[in-house]
């Protein structure tokens, strides 16, 4: 099977899809398109869109079937010979399978994770979920709705467990907040962990997938009670194949939705309302506690770089 020589795993709205972008403009290095979701796609805690039913029967991907392995293989054939390889998927820090069959899989890869304060990362997926119509709630009852938020927020356990698997020179970890604020440094420390040339920042854009937000909150949560029972379709192309009559309708469906939601909601470019206080009391201690050890582990104090971090 051919393997990425390295792989952006994670956080979810941690700046992944910037850092991809910026190496990919690299010279020695070439990315995959888009995120990946091979080595977690049958884990239903990581991505549950994955899982479909036929019927009765469960449809799943099986990252050791050989033909879902060339599936993966023929993501990267169009690399150039002699670069430097990589693909992203920010499921991969969410998921218990995931560092193991990386071990397995492709011994030699290096994983890059990109981390942002917790709180901040949970509000910021909440309205990456109400943007593709994934929920219809209000932050406070999505916190217990959507599990991926608070999942996505807990790093310290499963970086253990990729350092476990891989090694700790396997593994490289990126603030998010450094990397906005200090932007050259913390990439050039990306390309040494590569080990490849540094790359100057004023040749490249170095910021992408900019976020929008509904100029009308409520009415983008009464649209997506329709939204949510489309937006399960939205992945039906993402592993090829022929979509079932019903998954290319409702997938042909959720895109013109979107679309709509895009032109007639999505106007703003800050949120509607900020996260209440008391919310953000309760996040902030028990995020905290879910990263209990993470400086430790990384080195760093993070109080320092987190409002209201602890551990």
């Amino acid at each position: 099977m051919k393997v990425p020589d390295f792989i952006i795993g994670g956080a979810p709205k941690c700046g992944t899809t910037s850092l991809h972008q910026v190496l990919d403009q690299h010279p020695q290095v070439w990315m995959a398109r888009n995120e990946v979701y091979f080595f977690d796609a049958d884990d239903p805690v990581a991505h549950a869109d994955f899982l479909t039913m036929d019927d009765a029967d469960l449809v799943w991907r099986d990252p050791a079937d050989p033909a879902f392995q060339a599936w993966y293989g023929d993501r990267f054939s169009e690399a150039p010979p002699g670069c430097l390889v990589g693909e992203d998927t920010t499921t991969y820090l969410m998921s218990d399978v995931a560092a193991f069959r990386i071990r397995a899989m492709a011994p030699e890869a290096r994983m890059i994770f990109v981390l942002r304060d917790p709180v901040e990362r949970a509000f910021s997926q909440y309205w990456h979920l109400v943007r593709s119509g994934r929920t219809c709630v209000p932050f406070e009852k999505a916190l217990s709705h959507e599990p991926s938020i608070m999942l996505g927020s807990t790093y310290a356990p499963p970086l253990r467990q990729y350092l476990s698997a891989l090694g700790p020179d396997r593994v490289h970890v990126v603030l998010f907040e450094e990397f906005r604020s200090r932007q050259q440094q913390t990439v050039d420390a990306v390309t040494a962990f590569l080990g490849v040339e540094p790359l100057p920042l004023e040749a490249v854009e170095t910021w992408h997938n900019r976020t929008t937000y509904p100029s009308r909150e409520k009415t983008l949560l009464t649209l997506n009670r329709v939204g949510r029972v489309l937006a399960r379709y939205r992945y039906s192309y993402h592993f090829g194949g022929q979509a079932g009559r019903w998954s290319r309708a409702a997938n042909a469906a959720y895109e013109r939705w979107y679309r709509l939601v895009q032109t007639l909601v999505l106007t703003q470019d800050r949120p509607p309302s900020d996260m209440r206080a008391g919310t953000r009391e309760f996040l902030n201690r028990h995020l905290s506690d879910r990263n209990a050890g993470l400086s430790d582990l990384l080195g760093k104090d993070l109080a320092r770089i987190w409002p209201g971090f602890t551990q």
